[in-house]
C-alpha cells in the first residue's frame, strides 16, 4: 500500500479538526456534551468554540452557533464567505441552518449524527438546491477520534446518578 503525502489543504484542514476536537475535550471537562466547533479562513483561525448548553442554560449554545457568532464578529458582518466551519458532529437542524444563513463555503465534520444530523444523514441543508446558497461538505475527518469522545463522555454520564434540576452536571 502506498501513501501519497497530504495536500496544504489537507493537512489544514485536519489541524483545524484537531483544534475543535481539543475544544469538545475541553467542553467535556466542563460537564458539556464534547461538540468543538472551528471557523477559519484557509489557514487563519477566526474562531474556536464549543458546547455550552449545561453552563449557559441556553438551549441555542451549540459550538457550530457560537463559532459563528464569533467569526462575524470578528469580521464585522454576517457573511462568512470564503470560510470553512469544522464541527466534531454533524450539526443539527438549527446549526446547519445556521451555517446556510452565514453563506459559509465549506463544512467539515468528524461524526455523523443519526439523531438529529441535518448535513447528510437526516436532511441535507448544506447541499440543498432549493435553497438560495450550498455548502461543500465534507464529513468523517477525524471521525473515530469525535465518536469515541462522544461515546466515553456518554458511557461516563450513565454512571453517575442524576444531578438536582436546574444545576450543570458535574464535570468528570
Amino acid at each position: 500500500m502506498s501513501y501519497r503525502p497530504l495536500t496544504a489543504a489537507e493537512q489544514t484542514d485536519l489541524a483545524m479538526m484537531r483544534r475543535a476536537l481539543l475544544a469538545a475535550e475541553e467542553a467535556a471537562a466542563r460537564g458539556e456534551v464534547p461538540v468543538g466547533a472551528v471557523i477559519a479562513r484557509g489557514e487563519e483561525v477566526l474562531a474556536v468554540a464549543a458546547n455550552e448548553r449545561e453552563t449557559t442554560g441556553d438551549p441555542t449554545a451549540h459550538a457550530e452557533l457560537l463559532a459563528i457568532r464569533e467569526a462575524a464578529n470578528s469580521l464585522g458582518g454576517w457573511r462568512l464567505p470564503g470560510c470553512t466551519l469544522y464541527a466534531t458532529l454533524e450539526p443539527c437542524p438549527m446549526c446547519a441552518g445556521a451555517a446556510h444563513a452565514a453563506r459559509l463555503d465549506r463544512l467539515v465534520y468528524a461524526a455523523p449524527d443519526p439523531k438529529a444530523g441535518y448535513a447528510g444523514t437526516l436532511h441535507d441543508v448544506p447541499r440543498d438546491p432549493r435553497l438560495n446558497h450550498t455548502i461543500a461538505v465534507h464529513r468523517g475527518l477525524l471521525e473515530k477520534e469525535a465518536a469515541d469522545l462522544l461515546r466515553s463522555f456518554f458511557k461516563d454520564r450513565r454512571k453517575r446518578p442524576p444531578e438536582p434540576p436546574g444545576h450543570p452536571p458535574t464535570p468528570g
